[in-house]
């Protein structure tokens, strides 16, 4: 079976166990902390980050851009019309879009005060809108270009998973002035295979982190690096 070894709030690591969840590939997970990484992880970790996963066959694959091309080549593709050329170089492309912004987001939601939160929501405002401009000629489908998941679902899940969680326990709606984007984060989230990509422990660790009195979210007005994942210098290393 697949291992999957991974941080509690890694969004890299939920992109990974999100397309295992979708393809319906069983796999094991072991969580670690990244402020004191084992020594069997950094013998076969060769950035000692996560995502890591170990194959059937005991080897070690890191870099979530790798291991989901390993889990397409593996494994039945979400969606078998995207096998031509150009068509997967644009599903690359839309997931390029969402994994760029993991740690964008993990800074905006980090951010000490308000002119900070606010200078950073710019940004995100930015990127969204190029979204919200792409789905305005697709709206008859409940996910992206289509009524199954695929890819590029897995690849934003873990923005809409944590825009979910800011909106829930501060009110703050981060995709608000974009109704498209919200209705398609929506179709992902009630499908519950957020939940399933998660450690049961996931949302009150995301809470303690990022909507501490800390944060500007938590009403706090200390500013923080961003450390998502346990490392100011990486989000999941």
């Amino acid at each position: 079976m697949l291992k999957v070894v991974s941080y509690v709030i890694c969004p890299f690591v939920q992109r990974i166990t999100g397309l295992l969840e979708a393809k319906g590939v069983p796999y094991d997970i072991e969580y670690i902390s990244l402020k004191d990484k084992p020594k069997w992880f950094l013998d076969i970790a060769p950035n000692a980050q996560v995502p890591l996963l170990i194959t059937e066959d005991s080897i070690p694959l890191s870099e979530s851009d790798a291991i989901a091309e390993y889990l397409d080549d593996e494994f039945p593709l979400l969606r078998p019309e995207i096998n031509k050329s150009a068509c997967r170089a644009r599903q690359r492309a839309w997931v390029y879009q969402g994994t760029k912004l993991y740690l964008k987001q993990c800074s905006h939601m980090q951010s000490g005060n308000q002119q900070i939160f606010e200078e950073r929501q710019e940004f995100m405002r930015k990127q969204f809108a190029k979204v919200e401009s792409f789905l305005k000629g697709h709206t008859n489908t409940q996910y992206f270009c289509a009524d199954i998941l695929g890819n590029i679902d897995m690849a934003w899940l873990p923005l809409f998973h944590r825009a979910a969680l800011v909106q829930k326990y501060s009110g703050t709606k981060l995709f608000e002035g974009f109704p498209l984007l919200q209705i398609w984060a929506d179709n992902i989230m009630a499908t519950g295979i957020a939940e399933k990509t998660v450690h049961d422990s996931f949302e009150d660790s995301f809470v303690n982190f990022y909507l501490s009195e800390k944060t500007y979210l938590g009403s706090g007005n200390t500013t923080k690096d961003c450390d998502c994942c346990g490392s100011s210098s990486s989000c999941c290393g």
